[in-house]
């Protein structure tokens, strides 16, 4: 009686384990920060631009103008969001990005001139500290 007892506490605490990890995977949570600000990177500069509309989640997020920052909440690793550039000319470019999120990241600021420019991770994307 007393071996079934612990086995059933083991299978219990087995299962809980499991979920909790499953979803801290799953369910972890962030706070992007969308820019559309002028970077530098390798020697070069890389301007915002005229205008930038996000959306994330099927929903208008923002209209962003040079020198802009926009934030939106995501729970997961997997991130989505569609962006309408409007360039020097007017002629408005539509978007889809899909990223994979770090994990050990709260607050994550994802510059957009520099992603759609096709430079490496470390230039579009960084952690927001608060001063």
């Amino acid at each position: 009686m007393r071996a079934k007892r612990w086995i059933i506490r083991a299978a219990v605490a087995a299962v809980v384990i499991a979920v909790s990890a499953l979803m801290m995977v799953i369910g972890r949570g962030h706070t992007i920060y969308v820019d559309n600000k002028t970077v530098e990177y390798g020697g070069q500069s890389y301007k915002g631009f005229d205008k930038v509309e996000v959306s994330i989640k099927g929903q208008d997020t923002a209209k962003l103008y040079p020198r802009e920052r926009s934030m939106a909440p995501w729970i997961g690793q997997s991130f989505r969001m569609d962006l309408l550039i409007t360039g020097e000319d007017g002629q408005e470019t539509p978007y889809s990005v899909n990223l994979s999120l770090p994990y050990n990241m709260d607050g994550i600021i994802l510059n957009i001139p520099a992603l759609m420019a096709g430079l490496p991770e470390e230039a579009w994307l960084s952690e927001f500290i608060p001063a």
